[in-house]
């Protein structure tokens, strides 16, 4: 019999990976507070609950995909109500981008009842992640990550596991620090190229063939070029959290982030100017709106 699945929080990533986990034949038990996503979520084959709390009695493991560490610890104790409920050997997979240090404190108050947790965060987009093109970064109790193989080689093209609780929370902040400042210099180099006179989508093109390749060229360039960015697949708000916790966890280690400051302020006045909902790729509006003007 196949592990039993609850998932709460079927937005982008979520209902992708719900949709890889029921063509795998799992069973899956969804929660999500958008009544239109869980509509989609009872088209796809899944089963809904009205009370989170249910779950606990129904799922063997439990996912989440949510936007941040305080709502993953709202949703675990008020919600799910797993600090109440007696729930001993269930597994929680946490796959927000979270907080490392508050991501490892939950897991120590989960293990205390009982339940162990794998922080596994994911790199890639939500159109690679319902294409199943994504790879998974996992922290957490090793005999309960081997547990749980079956359900990582459903959903992500690759998984690596990488040790205590708040590993795979710590990699995708280092993950994500690098990926948005490679977004952030191909914007630059296109935005120069642009003010200079060039053709952006030649310039482009050559920058793939040169030395300074990168697979942001591949994902966002043409984004970029085409001022794509609605709707978005990873929305600059969301990456602008993302760099606050990196800004936090250098803080923390006395650790200097010079490019990932400067990378805050661009994203600052991008979301201050309300295209916070828009694509990552519209990070070169940062310089465009120099250009322009505006």
């Amino acid at each position: 019999m196949k592990t039993r699945i609850g998932f709460v929080g079927l937005g982008l990533m979520g209902s992708g990976m719900v949709a890889n986990l029921i063509s795998a034949g799992f069973a899956v038990i969804g929660y999500d507070l958008d009544r239109d996503r869980v509509t989609a979520f009872i088209k796809a084959g899944g089963k809904p609950v009205d009370d989170p709390a249910a779950m606990a009695a129904q799922a063997d493991v439990i996912m989440l995909s949510l936007p941040d560490s305080h709502v993953v610890d709202f949703v675990v104790g008020r919600s799910l109500k797993l600090f109440e409920i007696d729930c001993k050997g269930m597994i929680l997979i946490d796959t927000t981008t979270a907080d490392p240090v508050m991501s490892e404190q939950l897991a120590l108050k989960l293990r205390k009842k009982g339940i162990e947790m794998l922080d596994a965060t994911i790199s890639g987009t939500s159109v690679m992640c319902a294409q199943r093109d994504i790879t998974f970064m996992v922290g957490g109790d090793e005999k309960k990550f081997k547990k749980c193989e079956p359900i990582f080689s459903a959903l992500a093209e690759k998984t690596y596991y990488l040790g205590k609780n708040g590993s795979g929370a710590l990699m995708k902040l280092i993950v994500n620090l690098v990926l948005g400042l490679n977004r952030m210099v191909l914007a630059e180099g296109l935005s120069l190229g642009e003010k200079a006179g060039m053709d952006a989508q030649q310039l482009l093109e050559v920058l793939k063939q040169s030395a300074a390749y990168s697979k942001a060229m591949d994902m966002k360039g043409g984004k970029m070029v085409a001022a794509d960015f609605l709707p978005a697949e990873g929305k600059l708000a969301f990456h602008l959290k993302d760099v606050h916790l990196m800004l936090d966890l250098g803080r923390r280690l006395n650790f200097p982030l010079l490019l990932s400051s400067l990378h805050a302020q661009a994203l600052t006045s991008l979301v201050a100017g309300g295209k916070g909902d828009w694509d990552n790729a519209a990070i070169i509006s940062f310089y465009r709106d120099f250009v322009n003007g505006g």
